[in-house]
């Protein structure tokens, strides 16, 4: 087992501390009988203007599913994106069940997450769970050999949103510079033996939520960064976002939310209700033939198109600078379990800036899931994550490339889940949690770490 060996190896790590660090980032899966293979697809999710929900005035922006199989000969392995605001466990669970059945793909190899788009409805149901599927057939037709890169970059355009306010010094949502931010993007490049490129899986933890303003379908800067590398490295080529541990993490630029906000505040308080420490659905409140309600609405569209295109051109930086072939690309293996973590029940309101008041509630789980290709592995939980968990479970991973994709498989009834530092920070995210502080953190990284020690490996290769 990995761990156990790295374990019985940690006396020599004072004498030999640089040639056992390497061997530990070079072990890999063992179960690889073949060449990699990949193939890739998207299917057009995008609702009928009369299917739409009520609060929906329109269509921003198309939205998709986008998947990736890979195969190896012996087994193979699934990574599913959808441009929604969260997955059920419902759907998670259909899904998993007929692609294991009519494609082979075992359920602890699949890993299904949503983009968090705040402008697609929550979408359920068997039409729902068939567009799903129907991308993952498609992409599982197309397999072919490949080879796999991986490669990391920075983009700057997340931040860390919780602040003290310069005025009354409580905790409220804002850009704070300050603020724990991971600013990784990470890359795996799946190419044909030509060198053509079949997909990417990008990485990286930021809301989606430029466009939440417009009441309008939209995939946000998720939506907008994979349709630029898709018209960038062909239109064959599917790009699929992976989000990563953005729970604290909002767009870098997001002013004219900030702004819309107050005056929905000035609105609702016209009418004699103060919302000024909450936080209605949608636009609700807004005028939209107000000709500056118009203007920050067309600018929030702007501000999307500007940050996806950024993280998109990111992308296509590290391809073309910095890849590299992992040592071995061909070993798949997949786990997934739950860990269980103290649970509490609000029992005040208010949206932050004040203590929350809680009873005790039933524990709550958490599914995590692990999914490694060569020496590439992917962790997953099924919540919102606060950023410094993710960057914690990276760096005590013992594999070199190494990333976090939240809101994965189904969703907890958690809500977000902050790292144990977070908590007393009285923000929205961390009142709002039904979790008690101090278990989750470690649970998370702890579980994923153990997952790994179910993965058979071998000596890198002789150097």
């Amino acid at each position: 087992m990995l761990r156990s060996t790295l374990v019985a190896c940690a006396a020599l790590l004072a004498a030999a501390s640089a040639p056992l660090v390497a061997q530990a980032q070079n072990v890999r899966p063992a179960a690889a009988s073949g060449a990699l293979q990949a193939g890739a697809a998207r299917v057009d999710i995008t609702p009928a203007a009369d299917a739409l929900p009520g609060n929906y005035v329109g269509v921003n922006d198309p939205v998709y599913v986008r998947a990736i199989v890979v195969a190896n000969g012996q087994t193979k392995a699934a990574m599913i994106t959808v441009d929604i605001g969260g997955m059920s466990d419902e759907v998670w669970t259909a899904v998993k069940t007929r692609a294991e059945a009519e494609l082979g793909i075992p359920a602890e190899q699949l890993i299904l997450t949503a983009t968090h788009t705040h402008s697609v409805p929550r979408l359920s149901g068997p039409a729902f769970e068939a567009q799903i599927f129907e991308a993952i057939r498609q992409a599982d037709g197309r397999l072919q050999p490949v080879q796999m890169d991986y490669g990391t970059g920075v983009s700057y355009i997340n931040i860390n949103r919780n602040l003290i306010d310069a005025e009354n010094r409580r905790w409220w949502e804002g850009p704070n510079y300050d603020g724990p931010s991971d600013k990784t993007v990470a890359v795996v490049r799946f190419r044909d033996l030509s060198g053509k490129p079949v997909a990417v899986f990008y990485n990286y933890g930021m809301h989606a939520v430029l466009n939440g303003q417009l009441d309008q379908i939209s995939g946000d800067v998720p939506g907008e960064a994979s349709r630029y590398l898709e018209e960038s490295l062909g239109d064959d080529v599917v790009a699929v976002w992976s989000n990563g541990a953005g729970g604290d993490q909002n767009p870098l630029y997001f002013q004219q939310t900030y702004d819309l906000r107050n005056i929905r505040i000035a609105d609702y308080a016209k009418r004699g209700e103060d919302i000024s420490n909450a936080m209605p659905p949608g636009g609700v409140g807004l005028d939209r033939n107000d000709p500056e309600v118009a203007r920050l609405m067309d600018q929030q569209r702007r501000m999307t198109r500007s940050l996806g295109q950024m993280i998109a051109e990111e992308v296509l930086h590290v391809g073309r600078a910095s890849m590299e072939r992992p040592t071995t690309s061909d070993g798949i293996f997949g786990a997934q379990k739950e860990v269980t973590c103290p649970g509490r029940r609000r029992t005040n309101t208010g949206r932050a800036g004040y203590a929350g008041e809680y009873v005790d509630a039933d524990p709550i789980p958490i599914r995590l899931s692990l999914l490694m290709v060569g020496d590439v592995v992917i962790g997953g939980a099924n919540a919102e994550i606060f950023n410094p968990i993710a960057v914690r479970f990276k760096r005590e991973s013992p594999f070199k490339h190494t990333l976090f994709s939240s809101l994965t498989n189904g969703s907890a009834r958690s809500g977000y889940i902050p790292n144990d530092a977070a908590y007393g920070q009285y923000t929205f995210e961390v009142i709002s949690s039904r979790l008690k502080p101090g278990c989750a953190e470690t649970a998370i990284v702890d579980g994923l770490l153990d997952l790994m020690d179910g993965a058979e490996v071998v000596p890198p290769p002789a150097r």
